[in-house]
């Protein structure tokens, strides 16, 4: 019944703790932590290095890092520029020694409130494009500012077009060195969300988190460098059914007593319990996403606090500071 369930996550972190549950080691990739206990900002960095890690991972060859931040949820102004400069310097270290005209792409539905976070960032940046080029860097404001220039290309339903047909016109007419895309993402787990920034120099395919599968938009199709930057805003509800099944198995299986309350499951071993949760499961859940009841606030704060990020990872003075 529930052959093709499956769990949806954008994040590659969470389809690398898929293989840590079941102790495995995939050859071809490799993952770096790091904790920031002082400020509660902790980073991890999967890199796919072989095709062998790629299919093992179900991600494109290349970096992914995440910074998870428990309180990112929280509005609270000096926290988020904490994490602004902790996401300008991981920025700067993908984009390696690029100086060169930089394209934003807030992807999303700016309707639809969990999937509206590509274009609130794009609102909130200092965009320069057209001021540089009508001015020149001689005014004090521009002289430490990189040129850059954003899009919010809609979706498919609003345009008629894929977003790759829109970005890959937009690219050729003002020819930037790298594109940066924005957009929301799914996770596996609901602790992740919006409360998690996940940055990769492999770009995006649109919406395959939520199974609408749209061109990707990466280095192959554009011909230059592309650079996501996602939040995850939404959770599958079948993610949430399976988790709290998991725990039920987990309860059942701790104490003998529980064992005997579960009755006709607790004989049954963990292959044959999980199985029983796939045929429970509703297939209509798997079209189902949920996203937290104050998704309006948080995406207007989260969208600041990336904003800000790309603000100073684009600027020169933020350069020379993440350089020190």
């Amino acid at each position: 019944m529930m052959g093709n369930f499956q769990i949806r996550t954008d994040l590659a972190l969470e389809a690398r703790e898929s293989y840590e549950a079941d102790d495995a080691r995939i050859r071809g990739v490799k993952v770096e932590e790091e904790a920031d206990e002082e400020r509660e900002i902790y980073t991890t960095v999967v890199k796919i290095e072989t095709e062998n890690g790629a299919r093992a991972m179900g991600k494109p060859v290349g970096t992914y890092i995440t910074i998870e931040a428990p309180n990112m949820s929280v509005p609270d102004e000096d926290y988020h520029r904490e994490i602004s400069e902790e996401l300008a310097r991981h920025l700067q270290q993908i984009m390696g020694e690029h100086h060169g005209p930089v394209l934003v792409v807030g992807l999303g539905n700016r309707e639809v409130t969990p999937d509206a976070l590509g274009p609130d960032v794009v609102s909130n940046l200092h965009i320069t494009r057209h001021m540089i080029r009508e001015y020149g860097r001689m005014s004090g404001e521009l002289a430490q500012a990189g040129e850059i220039s954003a899009i919010v290309p809609g979706v498919m339903a609003q345009t008629g077009m894929e977003t790759l047909e829109i970005v890959k016109g937009v690219v050729g007419e003002t020819k930037p060195e790298v594109v940066v895309v924005i957009d929301a993402l799914a996770a596996r787990c609901t602790k992740r969300l919006n409360r998690t920034i996940q940055i990769t120099d492999t770009g995006i395919n649109p919406g395959s988190g939520v199974g609408n599968h749209r061109n990707a938009i990466n280095r192959e199709t554009l011909g230059i460098p592309v650079i996501a930057v996602g939040v995850p805003t939404v959770v599958d509800a079948a993610t949430i059914v399976n988790d709290t099944m998991e725990e039920l198995i987990a309860q059942m299986d701790s104490t003998a007593d529980m064992q005997r309350l579960g009755g006709t499951l607790g004989t049954l071993n963990q292959a044959e319990k999980h199985q029983m949760i796939r045929e429970l499961i509703s297939p209509s859940l798997n079209t189902m996403f949920v996203t937290p009841k104050d998704i309006d606030e948080t995406v207007k704060y989260l969208s600041y606090t990336i904003s800000e990020g790309l603000n100073l990872a684009f600027s020169e003075e933020g350069k020379m500071e993440g350089g020190e």
